[in-house]
C-alpha cells in the first residue's frame, strides 16, 4: 500500500484520470488529489473529494488553508506523485521549476518519485520545447509514460492520446513493485575524473563528465538501494536523494582510500569513474611559472595505484566488483585483458573515441567472468544504468 498524490491538469483526458484514481484505490492505495483550475473545467473537485474521502487541493489561498501550509504537508505525506493527464503546460512548469499555483507548488516541494502521463495534441507533443522538457525530466529521474497513438480530441489519429486507465494502473503498480527491489543493498559507485596535482594551480585530468556513474547511482537509489557515490571532477548536477551519500575526492589516491573504506561494508562496487593512470612523482609546492627563455617543460610521472585490481582481488565472496573499460582502439581485446587481469566480476566496455564524454547516450559491451559477451544497442546512459543493475542483480 502506498500514499499516492494524483495531480490532475487541464486536458480533456482528465475525465479518464478519475478511473485511474478508482483503480488505485481498489489496489489498496490511499489517494489524495491536487487539481489545477483548468482541470476543474472538465471534472469538479467535488467528484474527486467524494471518491477519495479527502478534500482536493486546488487553492493555496482559500479560507481553510490560511492557517497552514497545505502544499508542504501534502508533499511530505506523498510516497508517489502521479501526474495524469500531464499537459504540455504543466510539464513545462515541472521542467522549469515554476510554482505559480497549488499543483505546481506542491509537486515542486515533493521529494517522492514522480510518474508523468502526458496527453496532448500531436503537434504539441512533437514540439521541440516539449521534447526538451520531457528529456530534462527524464534526465532528472522523473518517469514518463509514452502517450498512445489513437483518436485525438481534434478528430484524427495521431500520437498524443492518454493511455487507457488500466494501462496506467499497471504501469504505476509495476513501478511500485520494482522500486524497492534493491532494498537492503548497499552500492558504492564512482563517477567523474580524478585530478592529479602538478602544482597548487594545475592538475592532470581527463574529459569524464560523470554522467554514467551518476546515472547508475540515481537508478540504484530509485530501486531502493543505499548508495555511496564517490565522485571526482564532474560537469553535471549531482543528485539530491536521501538514498545517496555524496563523497567528494580529488586524486586517485583519495578515491582509493574512499572506495576501500566504503566497500568494506557494501555489496557492490561499480567503478564508473575515469581514474588517472599517472601522477606527478613530486608535486610542486608553488606555481610553476613560465620563464621568458623557456620553450618546454618536463614532468616526471609515476603510475597510480590500480583501484579496480586492488579492491577486486581483496573482495569477499558475497561482494561483486564491476569495472569500466574506456578505450579508443581494440575495444574488445583490451576489455578482455582488463577482465582477466583485474579480477572484476564484470567489465562494461565502451569506445570513447566517438563523442562519448558528456553525451547522454552510449553503446557498451558487457563482459563477465562467467557468461557470453553481450553487445548492447546504443541507448541513453539512464537506460544503460537500469539495465546494468538488472544484469548485476538479475531482478
Amino acid at each position: 500500500m502506498a500514499q499516492i498524490t494524483v495531480y490532475m491538469t487541464g486536458g480533456i483526458a482528465v475525465y479518464k484520470a478519475v478511473q485511474v484514481i478508482r483503480n488505485l484505490e481498489k489496489k489498496g492505495h490511499i489517494v489524495r488529489v491536487v487539481m489545477t483550475k483548468n482541470a476543474e473545467n472538465f471534472v469538479t473537485s467535488n467528484t474527486l473529494a467524494a471518491l477519495t474521502k479527502y478534500p482536493v487541493l486546488d487553492d493555496l489561498w482559500s479560507k481553510e488553508n490560511e492557517a497552514n501550509i497545505p502544499h508542504v504537508h501534502l508533499a511530505r505525506w506523498t510516497d508517489l506523485a502521479v501526474v495524469v493527464p500531464a499537459t504540455a503546460n504543466f510539464i513545462a512548469k515541472m521542467a522549469m521549476g515554476i510554482a505559480d499555483d497549488a499543483a505546481s507548488t506542491t509537486i515542486l516541494a515533493t521529494a517522492a518519485p514522480k510518474l508523468v502521463i502526458p496527453a496532448m495534441n500531436d503537434q504539441m507533443w512533437e514540439n521541440p520545447a516539449t521534447q526538451r522538457n520531457i528529456a530534462f525530466l527524464k534526465e532528472n529521474g522523473v518517469n514518463v509514460m509514452e502517450p498512445a497513438t489513437g483518436m485525438l480530441a481534434e478528430g484524427y489519429v495521431a500520437k498524443g492520446r492518454m493511455p487507457e486507465p488500466d494501462e496506467i494502473t499497471t504501469w504505476v503498480e509495476t513501478f511500485l513493485n520494482e522500486r524497492n527491489v534493491l532494498q537492503g543493498k548497499t552500492l558504492v559507485v564512482t563517477a567523474g575524473g580524478t585530478e592529479e596535482a602538478i602544482d597548487p594551480v594545475r592538475f592532470i585530468g581527463n574529459r569524464s563528465s560523470g554522467k554514467m556513474g551518476i546515472a547508475i547511482a540515481k537508478a540504484a537509489a530509485k530501486l531502493g538501494a543505499n548508495v555511496k557515490l564517490i565522485y571526482g571532477n564532474v560537469t553535471v548536477t549531482l543528485p539530491q536523494d536521501k538514498n545517496i551519500e555524496l563523497i567528494h575526492v580529488e586524486s586517485s589516491e583519495d578515491m582509493l582510500q574512499a572506495v576501500k573504506k566504503q566497500f568494506a561494508r557494501s555489496d557492490i562496487l561499480i567503478m564508473a569513474a575515469a581514474v588517472a593512470d599517472w601522477r606527478m612523482k613530486k608535486v610542486a609546492d608553488h606555481k610553476l611559472k613560465k620563464q621568458a627563455d623557456q620553450t618546454s617543460l618536463q614532468l616526471t610521472l609515476v603510475k597510480t595505484k590500480d583501484i579496480l585490481r586492488e579492491v577486486a582481488h581483496n573482495k569477499k565472496d558475497n561482494q561483486k566488483v564491476i569495472g569500466f573499460a574506456a578505450e579508443t582502439n581494440d575495444l574488445l581485446q583490451n576489455a578482455k585483458k582488463k577482465l582477466q587481469s583485474k579480477g572484476a566480476d564484470m567489465i562494461v566496455a565502451n569506445d570513447v573515441s566517438k563523442n562519448v564524454f558528456g553525451n547522454d547516450e552510449d553503446q557498451v559491451i558487457i563482459l563477465k567472468q562467467k557468461g557470453k559477451i553481450e553487445k548492447w544497442p546504443r541507448m541513453s546512459k539512464n537506460q544503460i544504468a537500469l539495465r546494468l543493475l538488472k544484469e548485476i542483480f538479475e531482478f
